[in-house]
């Protein structure tokens, strides 16, 4: 089944949606908001799967789903804590400087704890302030666990996962040198991520979902032509199952809890850096990845981070070449308080 909030409130209104993602069925009787439903699953999904099913055949009445009125799936959530599961992306930057990539990044995986106060739905704007704050888009792959208890094996957190979903990880790439500098971690460089409008069972995804990854070409449009088109089950070091029984090693997480793959990045075919999706190539999933690559061949970046009124995409197809997830579509703007000068 595919799950969704509509804007109301601080955490959404759950609604189920369609498989093609044209109609939704309140959800309100059942679980009025998907943390809701995320505590008491094993009760609750049934009930949802029931109204699915209903959704599908008729049984029900559809109303037209329409992303803009989507919040995030989760407006706020427990905890979201990102990995970097593409260990040719984290190769990439050292190769870039020149520093040499440390065995234990192959077995151990990076992972970072975001905030999770606040997402972004999948029309909102990107605020930025700054332009020399370095802004990037990071199309990722997420997925949302129940109740993780402490110690889980790889094999039994892949059966805790609940949902899956696309993120972009909005990063400011300027300010994260200095802010890593310090020893203690990412903050300001780090705001509000989007969610994809909907998260869907892992059930429904069929082939697409399988040991742990999602497959398929993960696409990223920046203002209209292709920037990326990675395959997320490819160069996948540390599956979903590995990087759940690594956060879950010392603590328990809650249910709710959102995790990331980190930026998806893929090898070009020859084993080289990778080639922009414009010469052929499946291109990048972030622009930090594509002015590594410049750097690293030419000797200097020269793609510049996003600016005010540029716009990005990112979405993944079924085989019939719909969208799984719905689509992420954002354009860069000035924050409205920096605008207007007022508090929210």
């Amino acid at each position: 089944m595919k799950l969704a909030s509509l804007k109301g409130g601080r955490d959404g209104r759950l609604v189920v949606v369609s498989r093609d993602l044209s109609s939704y069925a309140d959800a309100q009787a059942i679980a009025p908001t998907l943390q809701a439903a995320l505590d008491d699953w094993a009760a609750v999904a049934p009930r949802l799967e029931a109204l699915a099913r209903d959704l599908e055949s008729g049984a029900v009445p559809g109303l037209p789903f329409n992303e803009v009125e989507a919040a995030a799936p989760l407006p706020r959530a427990y905890q979201w804590a990102d990995g970097s599961a593409y260990v040719n992306h984290v190769a990439l930057v050292r190769q870039a400087r020149g520093a040499q990539l440390p065995d234990s990044f192959w077995h151990d995986p990076l992972v970072y704890q975001g905030g999770s106060d606040s997402f972004l739905g999948c029309r909102d704007p990107i605020p930025l302030a700054d332009e020399s704050w370095g802004c990037d888009m990071e199309a990722e792959i997420v997925v949302v666990t129940d109740d993780v208890p402490q110690g889980v094996s790889p094999e039994d957190a892949r059966g805790l996962i609940r949902l899956v979903g696309l993120v972009n990880d909005i990063s400011l790439r300027n300010l994260i040198p200095g802010e890593l500098a310090k020893g203690f971690g990412f903050y300001q460089s780090k705001p509000a991520s989007t969610l994809s409008p909907v998260f869907v069972t892992p059930d429904t995804l069929g082939a697409q979902w399988r040991d742990g990854k999602l497959h398929g070409t993960l696409k990223v449009d920046l203002n209209g032509q292709p920037f990326g088109r990675a395959d997320a089950g490819v160069d996948m070091t540390f599956d979903f199952g590995m990087l759940i029984a690594h956060l879950a090693k010392t603590r328990s997480l809650a249910a709710g809890t959102i995790v990331g793959s980190g930026t998806v990045s893929n090898r070009d075919a020859d084993g080289g850096p990778g080639r922009p999706a414009a010469d052929g190539g499946l291109g990048y999933s972030c622009i930090a990845e594509a002015r590594m690559v410049q750097t690293i061949l030419q000797g200097e970046p020269h793609t510049p981070f996003l600016r005010r009124g540029d716009r990005v995409s990112i979405w993944m197809e079924d085989e019939a070449g719909a969208p799984v997830f719905g689509v992420i579509d954002q354009t860069v703007t000035q924050p409205e308080t920096a605008a207007s000068g007022n508090q929210r």
